[in-house]
């Protein structure tokens, strides 16, 4: 089995508040370095009612203060919204805290709706394409400082944080095989170029100093439960979720709901089944049937799992059930 990591949104269900979901995100990613995931990835997203890590590198810092191991990172920062520099020295400063457990995971997106992408930025004539400038200019900051080097990131500078590129098209494979960099794509909600991105990253990846070939790292929904029915009726939650989002009505995480797929419209199915096509969702038999399916279609290095549940303690069962199946990780 290859390394699985977990990429947690910190949700807030329904009737619950941002601090008990981030207090139920400190628990599960204790659980999940006790069950021997490799990394524990939060996510930047703004504006949204159900999602928790707004501020990314403070809830990154909630986590690593309270777990020991397991490698604790951003999945991603979307570097639009913030100064390279300012960027360098967050995850300095988490990286002086807790050497050797932070991962940077850099995505170009907003994380947001437009009006909210500029009460963020206040300036929005800046050119997306500078990402890849930002980027090297990013890389450059963890660099041991130079001779006459005025503009320095301190804690940063020599560190070396690891940096991803994450991407949900083939802009980001691109990017991160002209760079030499590992590679995260976003199947978990946008599959649709999964396997042309990691064609282009891997036919087009330049060995470099941080990677001699080509690591990527594929996000999937796993639900996992006792039966395959009690796993469908759980994922019910994140499938109300991105329904709701699609048609402008974001808000917590919903309860899960029985029968919620036949109540759907023909054109809000389609759109399930197209964005979630890559879940995998059951029981110990059929998620081990689905994990094996797809590492052979695609050869993912790992799999970074994401498990948007309702009941926190469903949740962590989800992940204990995904690690048996997996029958003892990498570390």
């Amino acid at each position: 089995m290859i390394p699985l990591s977990v990429l947690d949104l910190s949700p807030v269900p329904e009737g619950s508040d941002v601090s008990a979901s981030l207090a139920n995100t400190l628990d599960l990613a204790r659980h999940a370095e006790r069950l021997g995931y490799r990394r524990y990835w939060l996510a930047e997203h703004h504006n949204m009612p159900g999602i928790a890590s707004a501020a990314t590198a403070v809830v990154i810092a909630h986590v690593a203060a309270g777990t020991s191991t397991i490698r604790v990172g951003a999945g991603g920062i979307m570097l639009p919204n913030h100064s390279p520099l300012m960027v360098a020295e967050a995850f300095g400063t988490l990286e002086a805290l807790h050497p050797g457990r932070i991962d940077l995971g850099l995505g170009r997106a907003p994380g947001t709706d437009g009006r909210t992408a500029h009460a963020l930025r206040r300036n929005m004539n800046a050119d997306i394409d500078s990402f890849p400038n930002d980027v090297v200019e990013l890389i450059n900051y963890f660099e041991p400082e130079q001779p006459g080097q005025l503009v320095r990131a301190v804690p940063g500078a020599g560190l070396k944080v690891p940096v991803w590129i994450l991407g949900s098209s083939l802009y980001g494979a691109q990017l991160a095989a002209m760079l030499g960099l590992p590679y995260a794509f976003a199947s978990h909600f946008a599959p649709a170029e999964m396997e042309r991105a990691l064609e282009v990253y891997r036919t087009r990846f330049e060995p470099s100093r941080y990677l001699d070939k080509p690591y990527a790292m594929l996000g999937v929904n796993v639900v996992a439960a006792e039966t395959d029915e009690e796993a469908r009726l759980l994922f019910t939650s994140l499938q109300q979720a991105f329904v709701n989002l699609r048609t402008g009505r974001a808000g917590k995480l919903p309860p899960p709901l029985a029968g919620y797929g036949e109540t759907l419209e023909p054109a809000a199915r389609a759109m399930l089944a197209h964005t979630l096509s890559t879940a995998i969702v059951g029981s110990r038999e059929t998620v081990r049937q689905g994990l094996d399916a797809f590492i052979g279609r695609t050869g993912a290095d790992e799999l970074m799992v994401a498990a948007q549940v309702f009941d926190h303690a469903a949740r962590v069962r989800s992940y204990e059930i995904l690690a048996e199946v997996a029958g003892g990780m990498p570390a």
